[in-house]
């Protein structure tokens, strides 16, 4: 099998994307630290619940969403739990299965934090961009995350085959 190097081109546009995204997950996480005493994760998992109906989702489903691996996300959710912003409950239909749910001081947390980080997130992305700009972002984010989530649909450690869900 022949190699199938990096044009210059390619080469440019991929350390590139790496330095951008590095320096923003960086950015991202000092502002966190800074203002709401936590990493960007951590912030992730507190906003992803918010969203959720009823500020509840299975463990499996949150992994999924955050696209980080079951233990990363255990880990992440035992800080919270202990901080007063998580709790975990007992899946109703599966013994195995858990959900994580937002907590009253949980939602008061992320709704004081989320004004610094979504100016974070324009000043160092947005303010950036035109909207022509804003738009191709989206559109090559959304292809990359198709053909990656596509290519290995079971093989993604976040997913896990057939999981029941909690009534």
């Amino acid at each position: 099998m022949t190699t199938r190097w990096l044009t210059p081109e390619e080469q440019r546009a991929w350390r590139a994307y790496l330095a951008a995204t590095h320096l923003l997950e960086d950015a991202l996480d000092r502002q966190l630290q800074q203002d709401a005493g936590m990493p960007h994760l951590y912030y992730s998992v507190l906003a992803t619940l918010s969203e959720a109906p009823r500020r509840r989702l299975r463990m499996t489903d949150l992994a999924e969403a955050l696209k980080i691996t079951r233990s990363r996300l255990t880990y992440a959710v035992t800080r919270l739990e202990k901080d007063g912003l998580v709790v975990r409950e007992s899946c109703p239909s599966d013994r195995r299965g858990s959900i994580a749910v937002l907590t009253d001081d949980g939602l008061a947390h992320v709704e004081r934090a989320a004004p610094g980080h979504v100016e974070t997130v324009r000043t160092a992305l947005f303010d950036h961009l035109g909207p022509e700009q804003v738009g191709q972002l989206e559109e090559i984010s959304a292809a990359i995350a198709r053909a990656l989530q596509g290519a290995a649909a079971e093989d993604v450690p976040w997913r896990r085959r057939s999981t029941p869900p909690c009534s």
